[in-house]
């Protein structure tokens, strides 16, 4: 009987729990939209800091038409 309570009260524990059990996101839904608006931006971001870092940014010095370089 024990054994049966014990695997019960476990089955809800875990089957209540959604995602981690301290929550990353406010509970107040208008703090809860900042804080989604703040991560979706920075996530935008990542692409433009990379970039950046392995200087692809950088303007190109080749020419827009690209020539054979060879005798036609």
């Amino acid at each position: 009987m024990r054994k049966l309570l014990l695997a019960v009260l476990m089955g809800l524990l875990v089957g209540s729990a959604v995602g981690c059990i301290i929550p990353a996101y406010s509970g107040d839904p208008v703090r809860r939209t900042r804080q989604l608006i703040f991560t979706s931006e920075d996530l935008r971001t990542i692409l433009d800091e990379w970039e950046r870092i392995w200087m692809l940014d950088q303007p190109s010095h080749l020419k827009p038409n690209r020539t054979h370089g060879g005798i036609i």
